[in-house]
């Protein structure tokens, strides 16, 4: 039975997965709307009706706009998001978890904020809060340094002794954290079919476990299982998005692209997130669909407000590939996705460093492209040691042309183009010039920290915002 909303002095955080009721209170926004609207993708409908009710006073739509704010991943509305969160921490639970698992994700948080997310973190699970063991042993694992007495490992296998649904699958995010998933197949396949009635993101890490195995018979069973639970209301939208995307990713086995396309185009219509996901399949599968097809998905995805469309639309025009090669549509389209797609900067540094719209714009380049580099995006470091080496429309500054030499060097599969260029300009270095790189590549490793493994933790996060249930 829906409780009623509240409206408090002092905001009380309830998330996004629960849904509020508004029966007797005519008149007013409702907060059911909102929760739906978000979950289908449809942010504009969530933010509309979130406002509405956070104008009134009422705590948890304040809360709701802030977890919006937090998915841009924008630095500006995640300052505000924390500063909501902050706010109804003292008597909230639910506040208690949301702060300390955005302090968990922020690569800038400092060692004393670490230590005010566990707090935090432990605070809410003792109060009954879901959603904390998995950010609490992201913590633990990214660090060691700040909790020298916690054996990640060990605290998540106390948590399953205890019967903890949650631990089962902090112990799946590990194993992918330590990239050792796949020698872990026979236990996530075991933690996942008990905890799927509970938690529908193991739809997502069976249909992985099965695609890794080529298992097709368990598969077809999981899909149909998929398809019937869907049509039941008991899983959502996402959950269907996220195994077509498993289908579609040739990195994990061989993909069932067909499968994909029938379990997206079911979706789509009321998960628009999923119009774009259409999109990319057949970018990567050109054999399904034509470029009408290709732009009906697009323009739905666009229509609904999807940055990813804008990203996807705007590389298109970069590439050449399925409409004429046109820089100009492409930097309009990727600067509409830039507030919250990492990958529409390094296009648009491209764009500035390449000359594609008449000449080159340096400084614009170096910035969109470090924005990219900070942000995880692959090749980026590249771009920019190219940049600084030749000098096209600049001064070559071989300093700085190693110092992203190096960072490109180090992505987990660096291409031999990198490892010779790397080689070309370290050759090159005068030993002044080393002792001053060498400092600007240790600068530059601090200013990003941990990004990498904090993308995957707010990544992670954010899947579980679904799961308040566990």
């Amino acid at each position: 039975m829906a409780s009623p909303l509240r409206k408090l002095s002092t905001p009380t955080l309830l998330g996004l997965a629960v849904a509020i009721g508004l029966s007797g209170c005519a008149g007013l926004p409702d907060q059911r709307l909102a929760n739906e609207a978000l979950k289908r993708g449809d942010t504009a409908m969530a933010q509309q009706n979130y406002r509405q009710l956070a104008d009134l006073g009422y705590s948890d739509a304040q809360v709701g706009l802030a977890d919006i704010q937090v998915e841009t991943r924008d630095p500006a509305q995640l300052k505000q998001a924390e500063a909501t969160y902050r706010a109804a921490a003292d008597t909230s639970p639910r506040a208690q978890a949301r702060l300390g698992r955005l302090l968990v994700a922020r690569p800038d948080a400092t060692e004393a904020e670490h230590h005010e997310a566990e707090v935090l973190l432990k605070k809410a699970f003792a109060n009954g809060e879901g959603g904390t063991l998995i950010p609490l042993a992201m913590l633990y694992l990214q660090y060691p340094q700040t909790f020298p007495k916690v054996n990640a490992q060990r605290q998540i296998e106390q948590w399953r002794a205890a019967g903890y649904p949650e631990a089962g699958l902090a112990q799946v995010l590990l194993y992918r954290t330590q990239n050792t998933y796949d020698q872990h197949l026979d236990e996530i396949e075991s933690i996942c079919k008990k905890a799927l009635l509970v938690t529908d993101i193991c739809y997502v890490e069976l249909a992985t476990v099965y695609q890794k195995r080529a298992q097709v018979d368990q598969q077809a069973a999981l899909i149909a299982q998929l398809q019937s639970a869907y049509a039941l209301g008991k899983v959502s939208a996402q959950r269907v998005d996220g195994v077509a995307r498993v289908l579609s990713d040739s990195e994990l086995g061989k993909p069932d692209e067909k499968t994909a396309q029938q379990l997206l185009e079911k979706v789509a219509p009321g998960y628009p997130v999923s119009w774009v996901t259409l999109a990319k399949l057949l970018y990567d599968f050109p054999e399904l669909g034509d470029v009408n097809k290709m732009m009906e998905y697009l323009n739905n995805g666009r229509a609904a407000d999807q940055p990813r469309a804008e990203l996807l639309l705007g590389k298109l025009y970069y590439e050449g590939k399925w409409v004429l090669p046109d820089a100009k549509q492409a930097e309009a389209h990727l600067q509409k996705a830039a507030g919250s797609e990492i990958a529409a900067h390094y296009y648009l540094g491209q764009i500035y460093r390449r000359g594609y719209l008449g000449q080159v714009y340096p400084q614009k380049a170096v910035e969109q492209l470090l924005i990219a580099a900070r942000g995880g995006q692959n090749s980026a470091d590249y771009a920019l040691a190219q940049l600084f080496s030749q000098g096209k429309g600049t001064l070559p500054n071989p300093v700085n042309a190693y110092v992203f030499s190096q960072l490109a060097l180090k992505q987990d599969a660096p291409t031999p183009e990198a490892t010779e260029l790397a080689q070309q300009i370290n050759d090159q270095l005068l030993p002044a010039q080393r002792v001053e790189a060498q400092r600007l590549l240790q600068q530059e490793q601090q200013v990003r920290g941990t990004s990498a493994q904090n993308n995957l933790a707010l990544h992670a996060l954010q899947q579980e915002d679904a799961e308040e249930a566990l």
